[in-house]
């Protein structure tokens, strides 16, 4: 599947399959997903936990956790431009995890923004020498004095205060949403490609949320930068995204542009997502929850895994066999039996 066919694809997951051993058995983590992010654009990815949705980006990065996790399956190419106008295809999928190859391109062609930045930063360690080592890691002719200037800078851009005082800080003494600036400022030092920022608004109250998403768009604007934005929330992921990715139990369910997808959202889970979304319009009506519950992650599914909650079911095909990925619009993919001929 190809939501472009365009030359500028930066990240393309072809048939990505991951699976956890573990001692209850073996969970289907990604069952066959695929997509392209484009350069300088956002994709947002959606989804109930147990999704996917994380599982994708560690992939991306290289940072699925070996044992137990494991990539059975396809693969992740970063088509990196070079200085000569020429690009350089690497295949993630075949990297050692912990090699020099992967670790030059974490952080410098690729960067990540977790979603509780307390747990990424180390306690012990000022953020200014953190932001500092981030950039001596992957610039190492550069000075101390200059890798404190450019932390400084960056630190500045995401809107802390008094930046040139406050690098010498130490995690617990920044507020949540400014250790989220600081987690955006070392992730944006090295000036990347892309950014993955897996829901990193979710410890957040919703005006320092709509500050960091602001930012973030700003921040793209300025330095053209891909973002592939994970959230289990519809409404932020609007905001912020030009197409969007909906993901259910290690599939992708549905995939169109953005503004496609809102008004005419085609799979049976993406119109019960709607409906599980409060509203300030109109009359106050009751919020419908998507019935069921999510099936266990050691279930294998023989067909659609939406099945069991799905109120338009076709018994005796939709659990029979899985729905392929099919163009219901143009430049609409939908994983759904409702649209096959």
């Amino acid at each position: 599947m190809n939501m472009q066919t365009t030359n500028n694809v930066l990240v393309d997951v072809q048939d990505l399959k991951v699976q956890f051993l573990l001692h209850e058995g073996t969970v289907h983590a990604l069952e066959g997903v695929s997509f392209q992010i484009q350069q300088g654009k956002t994709l947002g990815v959606i989804g109930e936990s147990g999704s996917g949705k994380s599982v994708t980006a560690q992939a991306i990065m290289g940072i699925i956790p070996s044992p137990p996790g494991k990539v059975v399956g396809g693969r992740v190419l970063l088509n990196l431009p070079e200085n000569d106008a020429s690009v350089r295809v690497v295949n993630v999928t075949e990297l050692p995890p912990s090699g020099a190859e992967i670790r030059s391109i974490r952080g410098k062609e690729i960067s990540m923004i977790f979603q509780e930045p307390m747990t990424s930063f180390s306690p012990v360690h000022t953020l200014g020498n953190q932001i500092m080592e981030a950039v001596q890691i992957h610039y190492p002719d550069v000075s101390k004095k200059e890798a404190r200037e450019r932390a400084v800078e960056m630190m500045r851009r995401v809107g802390i205060p008094r930046a040139e005082e406050r690098i010498d800080a130490y995690p617990y003494q920044f507020s949540g949403g400014m250790r989220q600036r600081a987690m955006i400022a070392m992730s944006l030092v090295c000036n990347p490609r892309m950014v993955i920022a897996d829901e990193p608004t979710t410890a957040l109250d919703v005006t320092i949320e709509a500050q960091i998403l602001e930012l973030l768009k700003d921040l793209q604007k300025e330095f053209g930068m891909a973002i592939m934005y994970i959230s289990h929330d519809l409404t932020v992921v609007g905001g912020v995204a030009d197409e969007v990715m909906v993901m259910y139990l290690g599939l992708v369910m549905e995939h169109a542009a953005t503004d496609e997808l809102f008004d005419n959202p085609l799979h049976p889970y993406t119109e019960a997502l709607w409906r599980s979304i409060p509203t300030i319009d109109g009359d106050i009506e009751r919020l419908t929850p998507i019935r069921g519950v999510l099936p266990s992650p050691f279930a294998v599914h023989q067909g659609c895994p939406f099945y069991s909650r799905c109120e338009k079911r076709i018994e005796g095909v939709c659990d029979q066999s899985r729905p392929p990925m099919i163009e219901a619009r143009p430049q609409h993919w939908v994983r759904c039996f409702l649209y096959t001929e």
